[in-house]
């Protein structure tokens, strides 16, 4: 299979050949790729440029008009730089649409910080009814993509050059392992490392792809079923999801931990993912030491 974001453009280019009320906008990015698509239906495959702003007020005209539109670029432009214009265009105008990044908190670590994108998630989770995927697999970022395009609704899909080595299609929480000491929730395309972490552990394992909405039931059935201590591990800002946690366990006594890109430090060293990851604790061994010291925290009457 490709990786995720050509797994994606694959199929754009499916869709737009396919269905003729869906368009596509790009920002320069991806644009050589989807060259044919947009010689194919030049009135739907829409490059505005490195114009940012203009990308999502474009996505946003187009839903107004009745199409449904895909929004393609990297997250700190998509989402960080544009995001007054997510706000007004797309929310307070309740405009349907498909926003799609590639590149993460971190996947383009030689491009600096302006193409890093922790808070991504975190910002498309103050608007009120955005559907968040977060997928970890290119098989998952395909389906994600499919299920998006029917209906009028506000998407926000992830994708990352970091991937896990098999796909999980479920439908909310996927329960990978069973244990009695806690509940180690896992976002995207950190599961592999999740996994490896609480080798050996007597932990339950929960995976999504989807993380709003966030399937609360799936996690109460955790924590009920082990003792209450909660691991949250996603691939963006620490906490981003600790809310959710905490409406879906209100009547339930419990303890959390929120593991991600920290949000006390700015790494300012180019490096790469993986001494990125490295230095937000997000790699295997760290994680794997978190969450360790997290369970051994727990009373004897827990």
């Amino acid at each position: 299979m490709l990786p995720m974001r050509e797994e994606f453009l694959a199929t754009t280019e499916r869709i737009v050949d396919a269905d003729p009320d869906v368009a596509v906008v790009l920002a320069d990015i991806s644009a050589a790729q989807l060259a044919g698509a947009a010689r194919r239906h030049p009135d739907r495959v829409i490059n505005v440029g490195i114009r940012e702003q203009l990308l999502v007020s474009t996505g946003a005209g187009l839903a107004l008009a009745g199409l449904r539109p895909i929004v393609h670029t990297f997250p700190s432009f998509l989402v960080e730089r544009a995001f007054e214009q997510i706000k007004l265009d797309f929310s307070h105008q309740e405009a349907g649409g498909v926003l799609v990044s590639w590149g993460a908190s971190y996947d383009m670590p030689t491009a600096g910080r302006t193409h890093q994108s922790p808070a991504d998630v975190t910002l498309i989770d103050s608007l009120p009814d955005w559907t968040i995927h977060v997928p970890g697999h290119p098989a998952e970022a395909r389906r994600l993509l499919l299920e998006s395009i029917p209906g009028d609704g506000r998407v926000y899909l992830r994708l990352s050059a970091q991937e896990n080595a098999s796909a999980h299609l479920g439908v909310g929480f996927t329960r990978l392992r069973e244990g009695s000491r806690g509940v180690v929730v896992a976002v995207g395309p950190v599961l592999d490392r999740v996994l490896r972490a609480t080798a050996g552990l007597d932990v339950t394992v929960l995976y999504a792809s989807t993380i709003r909405p966030f399937d609360g039931a799936g996690l109460r059935s955790a924590v009920l079923s082990a003792t209450p201590s909660v691991v949250l591990v996603e691939p963006y800002l620490a906490g981003t999801s600790a809310y959710c946690v905490a409406d879906a366990l209100s009547d339930v006594p419990h303890r959390m931990k929120a593991l991600g890109v920290r949000r006390d430090v700015e790494v300012r060293s180019y490096g790469d993912i993986a001494d990125h990851d490295l230095a937000h604790g997000l790699d295997a061994g760290s994680l794997g030491l978190s969450i360790r010291a997290f369970l051994a925290e727990a009373s004897p009457e827990q």
